[in-house]
């Protein structure tokens, strides 16, 4: 597997930064870094996604992939991450995660033009 691009970079280190009990959505990880779409996230985290906690980043709707279901849920009961009734989807009211500008990792600025 080749190594990451600088936007599989960007998500990586967000996700790095979501606190513990709190998640983001695909499509709320490329709105804060104002690149891509949910799908792109989405590739990124089953491409790179092992090595940060990919369990803090979920559907919309608070819904897990499904290769995720069995492995996330042992996390959120770890983090005390708010889940609806059922314990199979996260709260997204009270627990989603919007970060701070500051938060955001910026793009790396490209070099000056000859």
């Amino acid at each position: 597997m080749s190594d990451p691009n600088p936007f599989a970079e960007r998500v990586l280190d967000l996700v790095e930064r979501i606190p513990a009990g709190r998640v983001m959505a695909y499509g709320d990880i490329a709105e804060a870094l104002q690149d891509g779409g949910p799908r792109q996230v989405g590739r990124v985290m089953a491409l790179y996604g092992g090595g940060v906690p990919w369990w803090r980043v979920v559907r919309a709707d608070g819904s897990l992939p499904s290769s995720h279901a069995v492995r996330a849920p042992k996390h959120y009961r770890a983090e005390g991450t708010p889940l609806r009734s059922g314990g199979e989807r996260v709260d997204m009211t009270r627990a989603r995660w919007t970060p701070d500008p500051d938060d955001v990792p910026q793009e790396p600025e490209l070099p000056p033009i000859p």
